[in-house]
């Protein structure tokens, strides 16, 4: 056996028999015999031609009658009753992820993970932790010119998230490894900025200062300061409640997680992450307040001793806020005359833009390309035998009463989320104005990765997750 899968061996616990999924020539599961490790093997594959090849060798070593070979689809027909130990090695991280994500958890709690991902290590660590595992080891191999890792995961009852930071970091201290993924991280970050894509050339320049040199706890006084400069809380509307809403005991975090609501699946994520901050786009506390119960997004941020705060109106309005990324994403999309500064659809603390197309465009067209835009999987649009529009207004979120806004300013579209049943038909009885409704979520949730981003680049050793809890709250049947 080569040292990669000597080292694999070196990680068996030994009390039980041992499954090598993916057993290729059945080397490991002969050695594994022959060493005394364990009493016998489970050696399986997906395909007969790996099989017959095993069988070759156990019967070569004499160990056939302690090496079951078994025809399985990963975990799928592999008896695990009395199984320690099971060894993936020399696949994919994310074929190696999608095998334990398949088995019944129940039946993997009191199994150790010998895993050896080819590619994709990231993927893996981080689906470990999905699965409720933890990894108790992790090593650097390597053999010539070629560099393997080897981990070791265990069930753990003390449930966990990896941040995508983390999962690039991985369990062990190797100079030589993280300086390397860090140069590879880097140089995704240039082609990406060459490319055009600056907010994903941010985030993986952030995750290459990460990798190498580690995290950095920031003061969350700082951290508010900075956002206030980009999107002035004193700017919000005189009925909102932006700002630092609540606060826990701890002045600094390292890891902070952005959404747009804070619901109680958000804060257990920011828990489980380690988040000592929470940056939402709704307020966790908009109307007054007469109790606190259990369970609740407020009882729960404080009970967790984590820190909220929320932009609101301050960041719709802002430049660079939740529609200044719908125009960005329009410009990107459609032949956008170039008026700059666009036109405001509403009054004082503008709520949303006007934009006027180089032609006049299908309002079914512009409908179905607004759908791949904001990601959404309906939109609803004015029952008005698809008119031509070319002047477009747009408001993130409930901006139905934006309407007669931009009826006023000769607006051919509204572009919003939330519209109500009277907004519909007073667009109806106007006949001059198409509605697009795509959604109150989908509207503002693509502010997040702006958000991430200024925050990368003024803190690039902080660790700025996407809560992968911030989804549509609605399904669709």
């Amino acid at each position: 056996m080569d040292i990669r899968l000597k080292t694999c061996m070196e990680s068996v616990k030994g009390n039980g028999i041992v499954c090598d999924v993916g057993t290729d020539h059945a080397y490991l599961a002969a050695e594994l015999v022959k060493s005394g490790k364990c009493k016998k093997v489970i050696a399986s594959d997906i395909n007969e031609g790996p099989l017959e090849s095993a069988r070759k060798t156990v019967e070569k070593y004499g160990v056939s009658d302690k090496v079951e070979l078994i025809l399985s689809d990963g975990l799928e027909k592999i008896p695990l009753d009395d199984v320690s130990d099971v060894i993936i090695a020399g696949m994919g991280g994310e074929t190696i992820a999608d095998i334990i994500g398949r088995a019944d958890t129940d039946d993997i709690q009191n199994i150790r993970f010998i895993l050896q991902p080819m590619t994709k290590p990231e993927i893996l660590r981080k689906k470990i932790y999905d699965y409720g595992f933890k990894i108790i080891s992790e090593k650097i191999v390597r053999d010539s010119d070629k560099t393997y890792i080897v981990m070791c995961a265990e069930y753990n009852s003390d449930f966990k998230y990896l941040t995508e930071a983390e999962a690039y970091a991985g369990f062990f201290e190797d100079d030589e490894y993280r300086s390397k993924e860090s140069e590879r991280l880097e140089k995704i970050s240039l082609n990406l900025e060459k490319s055009g894509n600056h907010r994903e050339a941010v985030h993986y320049h952030a995750l290459s200062c990460k990798v190498k040199h580690g995290w950095e706890n920031i003061r969350i006084r700082d951290i508010y300061n900075y956002l206030n400069e980009l999107y002035p809380f004193d700017l919000q509307e005189n009925w909102d409640n932006s700002g630092f809403l609540t606060e826990g005991s701890e002045e600094e975090c390292s890891t902070v997680l952005l959404s747009l609501d804070i619901t109680c699946p958000v804060i257990c994520e920011a828990d489980c992450k380690g988040a000592g901050l929470i940056i939402s786009h709704h307020p966790v506390i908009f109307h007054a307040l007469k109790n606190i119960r259990k369970f609740t997004p407020v009882y729960e941020l404080v009970s967790r001793d984590i820190s909220a705060i929320c932009m609101h109106t301050n960041l719709d309005i802002a430049e660079g806020g939740t529609n200044g990324i719908i125009l960005e994403k329009l410009k990107n999309n459609f032949n956008v005359k170039n008026t700059e500064p666009f036109e405001e659809i509403g009054k004082e603390n503008n709520l949303g833009w006007i934009v006027e197309l180089d032609e006049k465009i299908p309002a079914r067209d512009f409908g179905r390309k607004l759908k791949d835009i904001f990601g959404c999987k309906y939109v609803r649009m004015t029952n008005n035998n698809s008119p031509l529009i070319r002047r477009i207004g747009f408001c993130s979120g409930s901006g139905g009463s934006m309407l007669s806004l931009a009826l006023e300013k000769n607006c051919d579209a509204l572009i919003t989320g939330d519209v109500k049943h009277d907004v519909w038909i007073d667009s109806i009885n106007n006949g001059k104005i198409t509605v697009f409704d795509c959604g109150h979520f989908h509207t503002e949730n693509i502010v997040l990765e702006e958000l991430r981003c200024v925050l990368e680049e003024k803190f690039p050793y902080l660790d700025v997750e996407i809560s992968e809890n911030s989804t549509d709250p609605c399904e669709y049947i």
